[in-house]
């Protein structure tokens, strides 16, 4: 039995050697076809992130994603309001209850505020008074509570970006997300702890998480601070969602606030969709409408503008309406239409710019920009910015040449020729961006301003008409002082100060501008003179070019600056004892009420009812 074994053995050894050669050469066939299919593979999608982001969703088509198949077909909608939470938080009772204001009364908590007001620019002893579940008052047109939307809607991934933000104040934003958000559409609530400072922000807020809020909420920790757009895109890769949904760390999302965003996208993926942004007062925590809608814009010195609506914008009040920019905090864009267009470009640093080049991409790319009114989200307007720049060079002035190279043709060089800045700085390699906006087949800028935003260069001309006056704002009662905006900032009040001696370029402080828009503004920043109502002191506001409490007129026979209408009767006066300005009752026998422009243009001034911006 032993030999024939042996015999065996022998005869099959023969024909191994064959075997094992044939198997080398069609191992390094595979080999060779792997390298090729990588080459392929970076040629094509630029990195190998890019790709497995790609396949991910490919791969989610042909599975559970919410594009798999063919969704509302029949068009059913339903009535997505969670009427049991509404009549619960009807009868809460408390402080900052249904949004309102709750003001500190104990000297010890308004000086401890007062600690905290510069780290975090808001009140936080306010913010702890008040409940992380509070209640807030649906101010939404009355049309919207009947509104009812598709079946099917895509779930989402809420990402939320932080770095040393005040316990309380975050923590109401993931709160209000989890409590206003149907449970079957929000598949989960992202961290992103941009490398905070504050100790409580680690071990403490983890612990807290992963006993109280997960598994819906998850934190990622970035291991060095890396700004806003680098922490958006680490959670964009972390997010399992059909929909991404970017809050700032300090809001609160209203009554239903979830199905208006995500209809759109339901109906079409290239769809991006914005809320109306509400307003929470930095003081009180009161919580108020900002306004009934407007379209984002921008002007030359990229400075977020708005737009008025377009007629047929608001005749059904709940339907969304096109916007030319977001204004960057508060969005949602589906993940498979994210991923297409590149995600942010990474090549921006820090904070500056992201809200133009997503929305340019989305806009050029295919895409369409909407705001939806009947989503309504409350956000923290910070009263003071608490943190500095954590790179010691002008970053924004980077990012904007950036988006201003790749994505806005012969029209960026009207933003260069407002700041000499972007003369002296270098962009960064664009070649990826180049090539991706290339590769998705993008329209030009012209096209842009000429069909999405097409009186946007009407509301805001490329390049500055002639004012009807400039210079320093000399008062004639006593010709030492002159206007000065005391290197204050929006809110805060103008005064008067010691003249400088150039009449028409003065330094930046007494450098003002009447300008093409009627309104009064420091030329070194895009702040103007504002003022409510009569007896009224004059503040710093930001300028917004819709005339009202920012809308002057100078007189050149009386000397007088006018506020707003003529028939108001209202003047510019100075209180020489304090040297504060006030809006007075209009009075030419009163020196305090007249005033010496450095420059003047009379030409301007004569025609004022048919030169300047269009009379609102």
């Amino acid at each position: 039995m032993r030999v024939p074994r042996v015999l065996r053995q022998l005869k099959h050894s023969s024909h191994r050697k064959p075997l094992l050669g044939e198997l080398i050469v069609k191992l390094l066939f595979v080999v060779c076809c792997g390298l090729i299919t990588v080459l392929l593979i970076i040629h094509k999608y630029e990195n190998f992130n890019n790709f497995k982001r790609t396949l991910y969703y490919r791969l989610a088509e042909d599975g559970e994603g919410f594009y798999a198949m063919p969704r509302n077909v029949a068009g059913e909608k339903i009535d997505w309001h969670n009427y049991e939470l509404i009549e619960e938080e009807s009868k809460r009772t408390g402080p900052g209850e249904h949004g309102r204001p709750y003001k500190l009364s104990s000297e010890q908590d308004i000086a401890l505020n007062a600690k905290l007001f510069k780290e975090n620019g808001y009140s936080a002893v306010v913010s702890d008074m008040i409940a992380l579940n509070r209640s807030v008052p649906d101010i939404r047109h009355p049309s919207c509570r009947m509104k009812e939307y598709l079946k099917e809607l895509p779930t989402v991934s809420v990402i939320i970006i932080f770095y040393n933000e005040h316990w309380s104040a975050l923590l109401r934003t993931v709160y209000s997300v989890l409590n206003r958000s149907p449970p079957a559409l929000l598949k989960e609530i992202i961290l992103v702890n941009d490398h905070s400072t504050k100790p409580f922000l680690w071990t403490p807020l983890r612990e807290f998480v992963e006993s109280e809020l997960a598994p819906k909420v998850r934190l990622v920790d970035l291991p060095e601070r890396s700004g806003l757009i680098v922490a958006r895109m680490a959670g964009a890769r972390e997010a399992r969602g059909d929909v991404l949904i970017v809050l700032d760390s300090h809001t609160e999302v209203n009554t239903n606030w979830l199905p208006p965003l995500l209809e759109p996208i339901a109906e079409d993926y290239r769809t991006c969709v914005c809320p109306f942004i509400d307003v929470i007062a930095h003081d009180t925590f009161q919580y108020r409408s900002q306004d009934e809608g407007k379209r984002g814009a921008f002007d030359w010195k990229f400075y977020y503008k708005r737009l008025p609506l377009l007629p047929g914008d608001l005749d059904d009040p709940t339907k969304p309406f096109n916007s030319p920019v977001m204004a960057g905090g508060l969005f949602a864009i589906s993940a498979k239409f994210f991923w297409e267009l590149g995600g942010y470009d990474e090549g921006l640093d820090i904070w500056g710019g992201e809200q133009y080049e997503l929305s340019f991409k989305i806009w050029q790319c295919g895409g369409r920009l909407v705001d939806a009114p009947c989503s309504r989200v409350g956000h923290v307007y910070r009263g003071y910015a608490p943190f500095g720049n954590p790179r010691g060079v002008n970053f924004v002035v980077r990012n904007f040449k950036r988006v201003a190279e790749v994505w806005m043709d012969e029209y960026s060089q009207f933003l260069y020729e407002r700041n000499p800045q972007f003369a002296k700085t270098d962009p960064g390699d664009l070649s990826a961006q180049r090539e991706l906006r290339e590769r998705l087949q993008c329209k030009p800028f012209k096209w842009f301003l000429e069909v999405v935003a097409p009186d946007l260069l009407v509301r805001y001309p490329p390049r500055d008409p002639q004012p009807f006056a400039s210079g320093r704002v000399q008062s004639v009662a006593n010709p030492r002082l002159c206007l000065d905006s005391l290197n204050h900032q929006a809110k805060e009040p103008i005064g008067l100060y010691a003249c400088a001696f150039n009449k028409t370029h003065p330094q930046n402080n007494q450098f003002f501008t009447l300008s093409y828009h009627r309104d009064i503004r420091v030329r070194s920043n895009d702040k103007c003179l504002d003022a409510a109502k009569l007896n009224d002191e004059i503040v710093l506001f930001s300028c917004h070019e819709s005339q009202g409490n920012q809308m002057w007129r100078y007189d050149y026979e009386s000397k007088m600056i006018i506020h707003g209408k003529d028939h108001h009767g209202r003047c510019m006066e100075a209180d020489l004892h304090t040297n504060k300005l006030f809006v007075r009752s209009c009075d030419k026998d009163k020196a305090s009420q007249k005033w010496n422009w450095g420059y003047v243009n009379f030409v301007h001034l004569q025609n004022w009812d048919v030169y300047g911006a269009k009379f609102l």
